[in-house]
């Protein structure tokens, strides 16, 4: 299929939207952030780059996100977890580098996890490993746990769209059963991590926790300092790239 053309991939009776461009290994799999899609900044820009250096590439939306179907509020960590390992075990061949950008540097960690044989390389923006225990549920006031316990969801005002978050209370008791946090995570192949130092939704503490929990011989944390949630100045891009290119020399 030609690059940048989008497909319809078919799984649990949903149809997810996806762009494949074919190209040499290791495949880089870009996992997108909470509510957000893969036509963003940092998706496109790293689209881009794939295609001038004749890299493999995979994007897409998880359910209930972008151009894939479902209904947002619907969607829990392990819902999002198996799109991911579907695209990888359906749509890609060979090695792979995953991509995660905030909630999708979470699902990067559980899908290489889940499959150690496919996943050479991790690169996660910001990323947001347990953010549904250690930033949302820890975070939030007492009468909003209570309004999600008893009514199963909550809706916030988002600094990033028109439409509010919903947060549900599946999402939360789902993402306990997929914290990481907890224990040493091992990992075998070259980890590269960019982080805001002025990040309002991740902080700097959460990630270096983090990259102190991960077991690899080839591990680097970046920190923007003035960088934000969103690392998509042209400079924050320039750092995404140098990071990319530096996984496959």
């Amino acid at each position: 299929m030609p690059f940048g053309q989008i497909e319809a991939f078919e799984h649990e009776d949903v149809r997810l939207a996806l762009e494949r461009g074919a190209g040499r290994a290791p495949t880089f799999v870009w996992l997108g952030g909470f509510k957000s899609d893969m036509a963003g900044t940092k998706a496109e820009t790293l689209a881009r780059w794939a295609e001038a250096r004749g890299q493999g590439f995979v994007r897409f939306d998880y359910f209930g996100h972008g151009q894939s179907e479902g209904r947002f509020e619907d969607g829990t960590i392990s819902r999002w977890l198996s799109d991911t390992l579907a695209v990888i075990d359906q749509r890609t061949e060979g090695p792979l580098v995953l991509v995660g950008s905030s909630m999708g540097g979470w699902l990067a960690l559980l899908a290489a996890r889940a499959r150690p044989k496919r996943v050479a390389g991790l690169l996660l923006i910001a990323p947001a490993a347990d953010f549904t225990e250690r930033l949302m549920w820890a975070g939030m006031r007492t009468s909003d746990k209570a309004a999600i316990m008893s009514d199963g969801r909550i809706e916030e005002a988002s600094q990033y769209s028109s439409e509010p978050n919903i947060i549900t209370r599946a999402l939360i008791e789902d993402g306990r059963t997929h914290l990481l946090m907890d224990q040493p995570y091992p990992f075998a192949g070259p980890v590269r991590i960019l982080q805001g130092g002025a990040d309002p939704d991740v902080p700097v503490a959460h990630v270096e926790a983090l990259a102190a929990l991960i077991q690899s011989d080839d591990l680097a944390l970046e920190i923007i300092p003035d960088g934000d949630h969103r690392l998509s100045r042209p400079a924050d891009l320039e750092r995404l790239i140098a990071h990319a290119e530096a996984l496959v020399r």
